[in-house]
């Protein structure tokens, strides 16, 4: 099993696109990036995102990315829907250096690269979200969410 994070807006919707998934064994919401190691405090520069294991014998983290890129507008800076704030940036972050290197490959093969404001970067600090945020579209379904309806069950 290899692990990627990933960042694509709000957890919540996010956490619900990538279960469905073929070979994603894991999921958990949580914050990249962050400088502080709690939950507590202030907004710490963290991006919202998803610890996602997967089997890379049936998915690969260059496939991860291409489903990543189903849910989210790349072009947008701090903003996915109508989540607004730093800590809804997109992004890719991984301990895994190849994995940072196949996500800048992904980009990088776009005809649209230039308009992409997608981060790859180390993973320098993860923190697991509150239970509250675990599985919330699950447990809440008429919550707000920015990915439509029939992205979040298209592969289920």
């Amino acid at each position: 099993m290899e692990v990627v994070y990933l960042a694509g807006g709000c957890l919540w919707g996010v956490q619900a696109f990538i279960k469905t998934l073929p070979g994603v064994t894991y999921t958990e919401a949580g914050r990249a990036n962050g400088t502080s190691h709690t939950l507590s405090g202030e907004y710490d520069g963290y991006a919202e995102c998803v610890k996602t294991g997967f089997d890379p014998t049936v998915v690969t983290v260059r496939e991860l990315i291409g489903y990543l890129f189903e849910i989210i507008d790349p072009y947008s800076m701090n903003k996915q829907g109508q989540d607004v704030g730093e800590k809804y940036r997109t992004g890719v972050y991984s301990e895994n250096p190849e994995h940072l290197k196949v996500a800048k490959e992904v980009i990088g093969e776009r005809e649209d690269y230039d308009r992409i404001v997608v981060e790859v970067l180390p993973l320098t600090n993860y923190v697991r979200s509150a239970e509250e945020h675990q599985d919330r579209l699950a447990r809440c379904p008429n919550d707000y969410c920015h990915i439509p309806e029939e992205l979040l069950t298209k592969y289920k």
